[in-house]
């Protein structure tokens, strides 16, 4: 048995494949089963996949099922008890799988730890550090374009980012996986959600080191594809993780979240994207509410935990 699984979402990414498999196969200090899971590539990535590196477990999908089921299903056929997930256009310091597993191995309640995510064309600056969630509903990535030095301490974080990220691999299957009705982002804010209420936490890795391209698979910064998904994704979260009387606390200020996030769409002449990826949000509560989180008094001390961090939070976004 390997000591690590490496599961590797990818789609039309062919681009991408020799810088982040070829830095995976030169990793030090453990052994790593390495799980491409193709989403239905026309690129000729499949092709390239068995030709250039066979020792890869390779799982073909009929078609592009998005994110979720992709890793979803490389989870699955992992033979290890922890799993990498690593996004396709990055490129891997020598002993990042080590320092990911030694991090996980240190406490039972690590659900997961984040990489140390730098940008690869300026590979001194952070492009992401752990995520944080906040009560405005906005999902906030910790040190993006700061020194990477900034954040050279380990520490506990809201969420994982899952571009380069390790997991517990019995949690993940207790916890249920990546929801597929996400499709693709915010869905490990869900799923870390999730693990804080179930009395986890996430920490931040800075030893683990990945460079990272970013929306590779989805284009810019900012587009139709990437406002819809994210901002009905966004509203299904809250809804799935929570209890109501949560929301109605937490309603005045995501109210305002919400209508200041749609002001800034509008003035990139994405408003009517913003409002269509809401009304996709309101449909994803409708048709999955037997995914809604039940709340239990036993995690009762939890919510309170997450709510003052979600407060704690809205200050920080000052401070990044």
């Amino acid at each position: 048995m390997s000591d690590v699984s490496v599961v590797i979402p990818n789609y039309n990414g062919i681009a991408y494949l020799e810088a982040c498999l070829g830095s995976l196969s030169d990793q030090t200090g453990v052994s790593a089963e390495i799980i491409v899971v193709d989403n239905g590539s026309s690129d000729g990535s499949q092709e390239y996949i068995r030709e250039h590196f066979p020792q890869c477990v390779l799982v073909c999908l009929d078609k592009n099922y998005g994110f979720c089921r992709a890793v979803n299903e490389g989870i699955r056929r992992a033979k290890s008890p922890y799993v990498i997930l690593l996004n396709n256009d990055t490129e891997v310091r020598p002993d990042f799988a080590r320092y990911l597993l030694e991090a996980i191995g240190k406490d039972r309640k690590r659900f997961s730890c984040a990489a140390k995510m730098l940008q690869y064309k300026n590979r001194n600056l952070l492009d992401n550090a752990g995520d944080y969630y906040c009560a405005l509903g906005w999902g906030v990535t910790r040190g993006r374009g700061k020194p990477s030095a900034a954040h050279n301490r380990g520490s506990r974080i809201f969420s994982s980012c899952a571009g380069a990220a390790i997991y517990q691999k019995d949690l993940l299957e207790k916890l249920g996986g990546f929801d597929d009705a996400h499709f693709t982002y915010l869905e490990d804010m869900d799923l870390s959600y999730r693990a804080r209420i179930y009395g986890y936490y996430h920490w931040f890795e800075p030893r683990a080191e990945v460079f990272h391209i970013g929306s590779a698979t989805s284009g810019s910064r900012h587009n139709r594809f990437k406002v819809l998904h994210s901002a009905g994704n966004n509203v299904y979260l809250i809804y799935k993780n929570m209890p109501f009387l949560q929301m109605l606390l937490n309603a005045p200020l995501l109210i305002a979240g919400f209508s200041i996030k749609y002001l800034f769409f509008m003035k990139k002449g994405m408003g009517k994207d913003y409002r269509d990826g809401l009304i996709r949000g309101i449909r994803l509560c409708r048709n999955n509410r037997d995914k809604k989180v039940r709340f239990c008094i036993g995690h009762a001390f939890n919510y309170v935990k997450i709510q003052i961090e979600l407060w704690r939070n809205m200050l920080l976004l000052v401070g990044m």
